[in-house]
């Protein structure tokens, strides 16, 4: 069974998309209609929901028009599809129309998978299968944004990208091609991505970490209230802080002489990160590091324990890691 499609090969097959990333599910049913028209421009589009899924619905959507017989059929939801509509399923996607382009769209899970291990056996089906993202997979996926736009981005751009605009992928292809067309094309760099996004990146939960290990305790705040305003939610700041004094805690921890490529594979950062770990730690001994990370473990646990007031519980930790800090 193929994993890809094309215009050439759209028609008469059944195009299964699956996978919890909706964007990158969103984007391969773009790609089977955009082949669809690139065949037929007159071609008609249509979709429904799997719940509401009967063969005669199907066959109403698959039915030649005035206009013209080639469709594109996207079935929505598959894992709601009836128990009595499956075997009908079973049997079109066996032998499709060959005028029709249908596409059935599962949003992971296993609910339905026993429908999606039958349809995976018939000849005439082809999966574009997307998996859920981890933080370390966010990077490689804006240097394949870029690359489709001929254009190549540095990791520690990308990683910079990434924490400036977040883990959306909607908003990181979005991000990628508007660096691609306004620097025409020419390598991204750091310096570039902070010209478009360094403001919202210091607008995010990990500015609140930044400012707290730096012993500013206003501009902590100050971030803090612009994050909490803006829905930015609370586990996120916790989970930045406490990534923040763990990096710092790998890096005094580390062999010293080691060489920057080593050190950056040891604390597991980027060049830029490390140098800002290296001009933080200058402010902190082991006792107060140790300190600040039960702190903020603590705030994380009151939390997501249902905190009556999370902001103050948010506010109190910035403050209390600020006071760890070791005076200079």
């Amino acid at each position: 069974m193929a994993s890809t499609t094309g215009p050439e090969d759209v028609l008469g097959r059944v195009t299964l998309v699956t996978g919890p990333e909706e964007f990158l599910g969103e984007r391969a049913v773009a790609r089977v209609r955009a082949a669809v028209r690139q065949r037929d421009f007159e071609a008609e589009l249509s979709e429904t929901g799997a719940e509401t899924l009967t063969m005669a619905t199907l066959g109403e959507l698959a039915a030649p028009s005035l206009f013209s017989s080639t469709r594109c059929v996207v079935v929505r939801n598959l894992e709601d599809l009836p128990e009595e509509s499956v075997a009908g399923l079973l049997d079109y996607a066996a032998s499709p129309a060959e005028d029709v382009a249908l596409v059935l769209v599962h949003g992971g899970g296993q609910k339905g998978s026993g429908v999606l291990a039958r349809l995976r056996k018939l000849e005439a089906v082809t999966e574009i299968r997307s998996a859920s993202l981890s933080g370390r997979d966010f990077p490689p996926f804006v240097a394949d944004e870029l690359r489709s736009h001929q254009v190549r981005i540095d990791r520690d751009a990308a990683e910079f990208l990434v924490q400036a605009v977040g883990q959306d992928l909607r908003g990181l292809s979005a991000a990628a091609s508007q660096l691609a067309n306004d620097f025409g094309g020419q390598p991204v760099t750091t310096d570039m991505v902070k010209r478009y996004f360094g403001g919202r990146a210091e607008a995010k939960s990990f500015a609140v970490a930044d400012h707290a290990l730096n012993g500013r305790a206003a501009q902590a705040l100050e971030e803090l209230r612009w994050a909490l305003d803006r829905g930015t939610a609370p586990v996120l700041v916790t989970s930045a802080v406490a990534g923040s004094l763990r990096s710092l805690a790998r890096l005094k921890g580390a062999p010293r002489g080691m060489r920057n490529a080593d050190l950056m594979r040891e604390v597991g950062v980027p060049s830029w990160k490390l140098d800002q770990l290296r001009r933080q730690a200058h402010g902190w001994e082991d006792a107060g590091l140790g300190r600040a990370i039960r702190t903020v473990a603590r705030a994380d646990a009151d939390i997501k324990g249902q905190a009556s007031d999370a902001s103050y519980a948010l506010e109190k930790m910035v403050l209390d890691v600020v006071r760890h800090r070791a005076a200079r």
